[in-house]
């Protein structure tokens, strides 16, 4: 059994936009992930892993298993990891529709769970 991680003390508390291609999603507790392929500024493409809430806030949010899918362009606002790991805590995911999707994450800004 793992211990679960307190958000302070893994993530920084300032934001980062990063957008690319989703690469995988993973709907498994106590966080579901994703995995999307951004390019840096000389254009090579740098994989990093977005933390969500549990599958089942997400659920309550909203999210449902095909919300994410691989091959989506997505663009991404979260809170980078501290130890400079391309892993980040998202905080909203916005879809290459428009439409944008609250993440879970602490400070999300997300209306209450339904």
């Amino acid at each position: 059994m793992s211990a679960h991680h307190s958000f302070s003390a893994e993530y920084r508390n300032e934001t980062v936009t990063l957008g690319g291609t989703v690469t995988k999603v993973e709907w498994l507790n106590p966080h579901a992930r994703f995995y999307v392929d951004v390019k840096d500024d000389s254009g090579k493409l740098v994989p990093w892993e977005f933390e969500l809430a549990s599958p089942n806030q997400l659920a309550r949010r909203g999210w449902t298993r095909n919300s994410l899918k691989v091959g989506d362009a997505v663009k991404v606002d979260a809170y980078p990891a501290k130890d400079g790991f391309h892993l980040a805590s998202a905080r909203t995911v916005s879809l290459a529709d428009g439409r944008k999707v609250f993440a879970g994450s602490a400070g999300d800004g997300s209306p209450p769970e339904r």
